[in-house]
């Protein structure tokens, strides 16, 4: 299910990828928000086979948004605000 947007649309867009696909997203955004308005789908696989997961929490207290980002490493997508130019891997 995509995200859609109801406020604060007109924020600077900023460009990232996501595992090499680029997406777009508004200045300010968390990478959570950014990959879910991108409809990007899952973020990664729950480790305890139960299936995909795109965040839980949306305060950085459980695992379920971990992505990672070149030249940050492994990161919460809820707590980590997107940046032009991130490149974003699926943890």
């Amino acid at each position: 299910m995509k995200l859609v947007r109801l406020r604060d649309a007109s924020r600077p867009r900023i460009a990232l990828t996501l595992e090499g696909a680029p997406i777009e997203a508004l200045q300010g955004d968390t990478l959570l928000t950014a990959l879910l308005a991108a409809d990007a789908g899952h973020l990664r696989n729950s480790e305890f086979g139960d299936g995909p997961r795109a965040g839980f929490c949306l305060m950085a207290a459980c695992q379920d948004c971990w992505v990672v980002v070149e030249g940050l490493g492994r990161v919460r997508a809820c707590a980590t605000l997107a940046e032009d130019g991130m490149e974003v891997r699926r943890g």
